[in-house]
């Protein structure tokens, strides 16, 4: 029996072991304390001139991006369909709708067409869009020369979604600093982890020190509880800011890790009619956090399902692409605007496993059950 080969597993190879110790010897384990304050003037340095603030999932980065953003109850806010649900849950926290645009093919991400048509329409039905969520899928940024022009045009800030590309750039700018606020994750399966956690950024100090105030449970500046606003528990914990300080010392050599297993994938893969790679466009540079193929099943004979069944049946772990929001049962009655790409590329793809650690034996493993499908239809 082979070992399983898992999607995006975390690896700790460099001080995590050693900060986490330092902290349990500390007083600071709760949320707050030096390593948390070190990992984000770290991240800020690399981000630089913007500051982050440490929170405990990307999911409540966004929460709290969109009340800097002033999203309220009856708001409405444009997000792409093509996405995880925590891009547009959010929303709803808020008391807001969400409203799903469709993504173009190019990069995967949020199309400028349906999101002007998306604004149009609602501008004249006296909806005028909050916000706008843009996400950099799968390590891939979006096309925001053309997203930004739309949005200027109509007054409209965007949050960026950066969850997956942490380290990707868009014309030499780093993914998570291109729109209003930005938003990172640190989940297990990401290029960087702490465990659970995420991160809010922002070239204006005064939405961060907001941002810290709600994050902290809107605790007021004196030495007794005073709360003035609801807040929330949302900050960072000394422990996984110390894991997090470890990996970002080396996420550079992680994106370099991840880019050498989609290339090694796309070497492999090359002469396989029926497979095809998201590719990057000239000035986008994508961290490569998954690497994701879409299957043609006229061309290759089978289609993702049965390539995922084959995978599994290996202990290989394989997924499908984001469902698009606008198809999920909890949306329903969200509109959308757009054609069918999202929900093309999720009926035709799959993600394969791109761990930073893994082997060369263990990518040609995947390839060859792969190569073992074509055998069957031949």
């Amino acid at each position: 029996m082979h070992d399983s080969i898992l999607l995006s597993s975390p690896r700790f190879e460099g001080n995590e072991e050693k900060y986490v110790k330092e902290v349990l010897q500390s007083p600071y384990v709760a949320a707050g304390g030096p390593f948390l304050e070190n990992f984000e003037k770290g991240f800020a340095g690399r981000l630089f001139p913007f500051h982050v603030i440490g929170l405990n999932t990307g999911t409540s980065a966004i929460h709290i991006g969109l009340m800097l953003l002033d999203v309220q109850r009856g708001d409405e806010v444009i997000c792409q369909s093509f996405t995880f649900c925590a891009s547009a849950n959010p929303i709803t926290y808020l008391g807001a709708t969400p409203i799903f645009v469709d993504s173009e093919p190019e990069t995967w991400n949020m199309c400028p067409h349906a999101l002007e048509e998306a604004i149009k329409d609602r501008v004249a039905l006296g909806k005028k869009p909050k916000a706008i969520i843009v996400v950099d899928l799968f390590g891939m940024p979006a096309k925001y020369d053309e997203l930004f022009t739309i949005a200027q045009h109509y007054g409209i800030p965007i949050l960026e979604d950066a969850a997956e590309s942490l380290g990707s750039k868009y014309k030499g700018q780093e993914c998570g600093t291109l729109g209003q606020i930005g938003i990172y994750s640190f989940n297990g399966n990401k290029i960087i982890t702490t465990g659970a956690g995420g991160a809010l950024v922002s070239d204006n100090p005064l939405l961060l020190e907001r941002a810290r105030y709600l994050a902290s449970q809107a605790r007021e500046k004196v030495h007794y509880f005073e709360h003035h606003s609801i807040g929330y528990n949302y900050r960072m914990g000394n422990v996984p800011a110390a894991i997090g300080r470890a990996q970002l010392e080396s996420l550079d050599q992680k994106i370099l890790q991840r880019r050498a297993v989609f290339d090694k994938y796309q070497k492999l893969l090359k002469d396989f009619e029926g497979i095809s790679f998201l590719e990057e466009p000239e000035g986008f540079y994508s961290n490569r956090w998954l690497t994701t193929i879409l299957i043609d099943p006229t061309v290759a004979g089978f289609d993702r399902e049965q390539l995922r069944l084959a995978l599994e049946k290996e202990q290989i772990e394989s997924r499908y692409l984001w469902k698009p929001l606008h198809l999920q049962v909890a949306f329903k009655e969200s509109k959308y605007y757009g054609g069918n790409v999202a929900v093309q590329l999720y009926g035709k793809g799959l993600c394969l496993p791109s761990s930073t650690h893994l082997t060369n034996e263990e990518q040609e493993r995947v390839v060859g059950v792969i190569a073992n499908q074509y055998q069957k239809v031949m």
